[in-house]
């Protein structure tokens, strides 16, 4: 089932989506070498609680920690972990949901670890741009598979593949909804988008082959192949003519600077 919200209820889901990208911009602060997934996860977790929300993560499903955080190969869904140490030239996504007045956020954001390859950098660069392409799309009228060609297409022309398994969704009072967002499909398929509906798009990009598997901790999927994997994720309701991006970046480029990533 589909949830429309009212323009007051997107209102409310804006703010749970302001304190994530927020929460992010305090992980970026203190992303460095050395930095234990486990301090990430801490010093998120104080943030949201110290704004009067809840972290959506911790405990949904049995997840044990406020933040996802997967390194390198890692595609998502990483367990924070005080034995995890960031390294120079590491890349680690950062996704984080909050819960706030009855409303749930959700945003990620692959970052940097000191100085990465150009490889590197380029597939963050692409991931990231394909989020947008995605975004683009995500109009009142358009369909879902719209969405999902605009991340496909985009990606797989720069030669990346796209995960398949794990894929976005729609976010509300719930934090997976209706309608499924996958990163690849035809144009003109799948559920029509309506004004009301908001929905989390976040590419999963990788560098080698587009396969995962799940790690012993029944969590974390990385790539087959051990390559870098890329995640990015906005949480956006649909209008007329225009997607209304309800998380936000700019906190957390206000912190990298000059830095792209």
């Amino acid at each position: 089932m589909t949830f429309l919200k009212t323009d007051e209820q997107i209102e409310l889901q804006r703010i749970s989506n302001q304190i994530v990208a927020k929460a992010l911009a305090e992980v970026a602060k203190i992303i460095a070498p050395g930095v234990s997934t486990s301090d990430l996860d801490k010093r998120a977790e104080e943030f949201i609680r110290d704004n009067g929300a809840i972290p959506s993560f911790l405990g949904y499903k049995g997840f044990p920690a406020t933040l996802c955080t997967s390194v390198n190969e890692q595609i998502v869904h990483g367990i924070p972990s005080t034995e995890v140490f960031l390294k120079e030239g590491d890349i680690v996504s950062v996704d984080c949901g909050v819960f706030k007045n009855g409303f749930h956020g959700d945003s990620a954001y692959t970052f940097c670890v000191g100085e990465v390859s150009p490889e590197i950098l380029k597939l963050l660069r692409t991931t990231k741009e394909s989020l947008y392409k995605g975004i683009e799309q995500a109009v009142e009228g358009k369909r879902i598979g719209d969405v999902s060609y605009a991340v496909q297409s985009y990606c797989e022309a720069a030669g990346y593949s796209v995960v398949r398994e794990m894929i976005g969704h729609g976010v509300g009072q719930h934090l997976h909804e209706d309608p499924e967002v996958p990163n690849y499909g035809r144009r003109g398929s799948g559920s029509k988008l309506k004004q009301g509906m908001v929905i989390a798009i976040e590419p999963m990009i990788n560098m080698g082959r587009r396969e995962l598997v799940t790690e012993q901790d029944g969590w974390t999927a990385r790539t087959v192949d051990r390559k870098p994997s890329a995640h990015f994720e906005h949480s956006v309701a649909i209008r007329k003519g225009k997607a209304d991006i309800l998380s936000t970046f700019e906190y957390i480029e206000q912190v990298l600077g000059d830095k792209e990533f």
